[in-house]
């Protein structure tokens, strides 16, 4: 077998068809995927798959047990579940705590700590059969009770990926069985309980304070906390009780902080990491083509973007972010940036998660001259000055920021450019502190509510991705989609969203980007998933 990963860049033909409905060949790239009417009602019973984690090494010569090393650009800083969304927390947080489902690297909604669930002809009840022999990493069983205290958590916190179905109970029936009541039906339900946010912790923490549990985490997934740096690296140790016989392979995870990305790939050559998690599009065909790296990829639920602050007076007027969005050759852009690892955006969605409409929604075409006129139209004729924040260390995202100075400036917008470390740009965009940015918008789950919602519920956790835009058509339209049955209908209702969007733009999706890790050829079983994660149970280390 080839050194080489061979994760094809695929996006989905059947991905997510076991959820959802797809009446639009958008839904799923290369092809329509459909599925009974009433496919949830009644019982499901995947078990906990994945796609093989296509080998750099040899998996008869990798070895089991040893330390996988893995760059990051960013530290942990939390394990809280219920209270994270960023990268740099979520995908720590998956390795400790697993939910009832989850998804595998197809998209596809699989049955993971539970066994079995099914959901009721009126779409109100959800009942949940815990698998056997779950333990928690402290050696102790997990049941239908713990679920319901996680779950209730949850509810009680809220946070930023809150449960946004209006429950009315969630009870233990027995000790494997947990049933889940809803006041109203909530069609994206199932998709959203496979968040890493709905992961089952131990009733009453375990019995020590709230504080304590999340410095010492205790969760059911294949990963201990062994130390934690919330400034620097992470050191995870195997899960003597996960429930995946014989698994995770390797004895220890290290998460090391390399805030550079060109650092990062530096020491992956040097073979000081055994893979990295930010791998810029540039350097693709670089570690893909060197003698002891290779690149694992696949289709993403993501799409980079430019994010306008719209309590920012300039980006409050319409006319000022369309003729922005005008000015900005997207295609070119990204095809300057990504070297064919990105397809160029038409809509929010990405390609593939279903609805995204993506052949039918008319984004803003690249127009100078049009440009110009819509700018003749703002309060701001004459043009203005203003700041596009970015993290540095990126550097596509640097090149792509000086494209879209340039871009302004042929319209008479001055972009002056401000980059600075990602923990304080995490903080200004947390606090409205910008004026525009360049960001990244992702899908949690493989539902287009879970983008949808986090970038127009002016009333949610993040008020539109932080941009503050509010337009009560698309709110009207956001809470449609979320009850109405995957369709036609739920297609209709997102096409029309989605071309408000469009037209409207407060933000200005740039491209669909794959999701590329780079990695040592000696590297076997490593899973990439299509928010971006990994899964390590898998993973040997060759000699």
């Amino acid at each position: 077998m080839s050194k080489k990963y061979a994760f094809s860049r695929k996006l989905w033909v059947t991905g997510i068809c076991t959820l959802l409905i797809l009446v639009l060949v958008a839904g799923c790239s290369g092809g329509q995927s459909s599925s009974g009417s009433n496919e949830n009602a009644g019982q499901n019973t995947n078990q906990a798959g994945q796609a093989e984690g296509n080998t750099g090494a040899n998996p008869d010569q990798a070895a089991t047990g040893g330390t996988f090393v893995y760059g990051r650009p960013a530290a942990v800083n939390s394990f809280d579940l219920h209270n994270q969304i960023t990268a740099n927390n979520a995908f720590a947080i998956d390795k400790v705590f697993e939910s009832l489902l989850s998804f595998n690297s197809d998209g596809e909604i699989v049955d993971w700590l539970a066994e079995s669930h099914s959901v009721s002809e009126d779409g109100l009840t959800y009942t949940f059969v815990l698998r056997d022999g779950v333990k928690f990493s402290n050696g102790t069983d997990v049941t239908a009770e713990d679920a319901v205290f996680s779950l209730e958590r949850h509810l009680e916190v809220g946070g930023p990926l809150a449960i946004a179905a209006k429950v009315d109970s969630v009870k233990a029936q027995d000790a494997k069985t947990l049933v889940i009541t809803l006041q109203e039906a909530y069609t994206p339900f199932l998709s959203e309980l496979s968040n890493f946010s709905n992961g089952i912790i131990p009733k009453d923490f375990g019995g020590v304070s709230e504080e304590e549990f999340f410095k010492q985490p205790v969760g059911t997934g294949p990963f201990v906390v062994e130390s934690w740096d919330p400034t620097g690296d992470v050191t995870f140790t195997k899960n003597p009780y996960y429930w995946q016989e014989g698994k995770p392979y390797i004895d220890k995870l290290v998460y090391k902080l390399i805030e550079d990305d060109s650092q990062a790939i530096n020491q992956l050559k040097a073979g000081e990491v055994d893979a990295i998690e930010s791998l810029a599009l540039q350097n693709a065909n670089e570690i893909k083509e060197g003698a002891d790296t290779a690149v694992a990829e696949n289709g993403s639920w993501v799409t980079e973007q430019i994010f306008f602050n719209t309590l920012d007076e300039h980006f409050a007027d319409v006319h000022v972010r369309r003729a922005l969005a005008q000015a900005i050759d997207r295609e070119g852009l990204t095809n300057a940036l990504t070297f064919g690892y990105a397809q160029t955006a038409t809509s929010l969605l990405p390609t593939a998660i279903p609805y995204n409409s993506n052949d039918t929604v008319k984004a803003l075409e690249f127009n100078v001259e049009a440009a110009k006129q819509e700018l003749a139209q703002s309060a701001y004729p004459n043009g203005f000055s203003t700041k596009l924040l970015i993290a540095s260390g990126n550097s596509s995202r640097a090149q792509a920021a000086q494209i879209i100075q340039a871009a302004g400036k042929e319209i008479g917008i001055n972009i002056e450019i401000e980059s600075i470390e990602l923990a304080a740009f995490r903080e200004r965009f947390f606090a409205y502190d910008f004026s525009m940015m360049i960001n990244s918008g992702q899908a949690d789950s493989p539902e287009a509510n879970s983008i949808i919602a986090f970038q127009t519920d002016p009333d949610g956790f993040s008020k539109s991705y932080w941009t503050h835009y509010t337009n009560d058509e698309v709110t009207k339209l956001l809470r449609e989609g979320q009850k109405t049955q995957d369709g036609e209908e739920r297609a209709a209702t997102y096409a029309q969203l989605l071309q408000i969007l469009a037209d409207e733009v407060p933000y200005i999706p740039l491209y669909y980007p794959e999701i590329l890790k780079g990695v040592r050829s000696s590297v076997d079983g490593l899973i990439v998933l299509p928010n971006g994660s990994l899964r390590f149970e898998e993973v040997r280390i060759g000699q």
